[in-house]
C-alpha cells in the first residue's frame, strides 16, 4: 500500500489521515510545533510523525493547512522535495484562491515534484459516511486516483491547476458567504428588537432557509477564526469585481469579530435565534 503524507493533523487532516490509515495506507505527518491535542489526534488516527525528508519520500503529499499557511508549508518542504530522489505528487488541498495556488505550484515545480491543485468540499470523514468530496485538477491526475481505493471520494475537476481551487472558492463563497449574510442580518434584527418577527416570517415563508440557519450558525461559531482568512482568499478570487471583493473582505472582518472575545454578545444573540429556529 502507498505511503501518504498528510500535513497537518488538524480536524480535517486528522480525519483524512484516519480514513487513509483505516484502508491500509501508511500515513505520515509532521508534529513539529503541534500541541497536545494535535499529537493525540494524530496518534488516534494512526498517523506517524516524520521529518521533512521522510515526508518528501512519500508517494503522495497532501497539504491540508489553514489558507495563510499553504505557501509557507511549500517553502518549508522545498529543500526536502528538491533533494528527494523519487518525488511525491504534491497536492495542495487548501482553501486558497487560484492566485495563491499558482504561487504554491511554482514553489513545488522548482523542486521537480509533480503538483496537483486540490479542493475539499464538505465535512471531515466520519465512520459510516462517504466523507467530503476531494477534487483534483492539473496536467496528470492519475496518481491521485489511488485515494479512491483508500476511502476518499476523489473526483477529477476538468482543467489545469487553479480549476479545483476555483471550485472551492465558488462553493465556499456561496455556502459560508450565506452564513455570514445570515449572521449580519439576524444580528441586526436582534439588536433592533425584530428578531422574533423575523424568525416567524422565515418559518412561514422560508422554512428551508430557517432550518439551514438553525444548523449553520452554531456550526460556524467554533470555525469563525478559520473562515476569516478563507473569505480573504475568496475576495482575491473575485479579482476585478470591486464590489465582490468588498463584500467578502467584510465577511472576513465579521468572522474575525465573531472569533474575538468582544464578539461574545453577538454570538449569544445568534445562538438564541438558532435555538428558537430549531424548534420550528
Amino acid at each position: 500500500m502507498p505511503t501518504i503524507a498528510v500535513i497537518a493533523p488538524g480536524a480535517m487532516g486528522g480525519a483524512v489521515g484516519a480514513r487513509l490509515a483505516g484502508h491500509g495506507a501508511r500515513v505520515l505527518t509532521s508534529l513539529d510545533g503541534r500541541g497536545a491535542a494535535s499529537r493525540a489526534r494524530a496518534a488516534a488516527a494512526g498517523m506517524a510523525h516524520a521529518g521533512d525528508g521522510d515526508l518528501a519520500a512519500a508517494d503522495l503529499l497532501l497539504s491540508i493547512v489553514p489558507p495563510a499557511d499553504a505557501e509557507a508549508l511549500a517553502r518549508r518542504l522545498a529543500p526536502a522535495l528538491a533533494a528527494a530522489p523519487r518525488k511525491p505528487v504534491y497536492i495542495d488541498a487548501n482553501a486558497v484562491s487560484p492566485e495563491t495556488v499558482g504561487r504554491v505550484a511554482g514553489i513545488v515545480a522548482a523542486t521537480g515534484a509533480p503538483f496537483l491543485d486540490g479542493a475539499i468540499l464538505g465535512l471531515p470523514p466520519r465512520p459510516g459516511s462517504a466523507g467530503p468530496r476531494v477534487y483534483v485538477s492539473g496536467p496528470d491526475t492519475a496518481p491521485a486516483l489511488v485515494l479512491r481505493d483508500l476511502g476518499l471520494d476523489l473526483r477529477v475537476c476538468p482543467g489545469a491547476v487553479g480549476a479545483a481551487s476555483s471550485l472551492k472558492m465558488s462553493y465556499a463563497g456561496l455556502n459560508k458567504g450565506l452564513t455570514a449574510l445570515a449572521a449580519l442580518v439576524i444580528g441586526a434584527a436582534e439588536r433592533a428588537g425584530a428578531g422574533e418577527a423575523l424568525l416567524a416570517e422565515l418559518a412561514e415563508n422560508e422554512p428551508a432557509l430557517l432550518a439551514r440557519f438553525a444548523r449553520g450558525l452554531p456550526d460556524m461559531v467554533p470555525k469563525a477564526y478559520r473562515w476569516a482568512p478563507e473569505m480573504e482568499e475568496i475576495a482575491g478570487f473575485l479579482g476585478p469585481d470591486a464590489a465582490g471583493r468588498q463584500v467578502f473582505s467584510g465577511y472576513a472582518a465579521l468572522y474575525r469579530r465573531l472569533a474575538a472575545e468582544d464578539g461574545a454578545d453577538e454570538i449569544a444573540a445568534l445562538m438564541r435565534f438558532a435555538a428558537a429556529a430549531a424548534e420550528h
